[in-house]
């Protein structure tokens, strides 16, 4: 199972990244377990300056604006 958090205030875009990898997941057929992340010490201890970011398993793996839905369905298989 992997392990996802999604970091960011709750903006819009942060809502559509979690959306995005909840539907690439099931796509994939992968189960994951996602946590939205609002705290911005929390964020600031992944070291993400824009949000909305992407953790996979521990580590960052996208920062700033939505990601793109190739390059998360390779994350979420790596």
């Amino acid at each position: 199972m992997k392990d996802v958090k999604v970091l960011g205030p709750g903006c819009k875009r942060c809502e559509a990244t979690e959306t995005m990898v909840r539907t690439a997941a099931a796509k994939l057929g992968i189960a994951v377990t996602v946590q939205k992340v609002t705290d911005y010490a929390e964020i600031a201890k992944f070291g993400i300056a824009s949000t909305p970011g992407i953790v996979v398993d521990g580590k960052v793996v996208h920062a700033g604006g939505l990601p793109n839905a190739d390059a998360l369905e390779k994350w979420l298989c790596a």
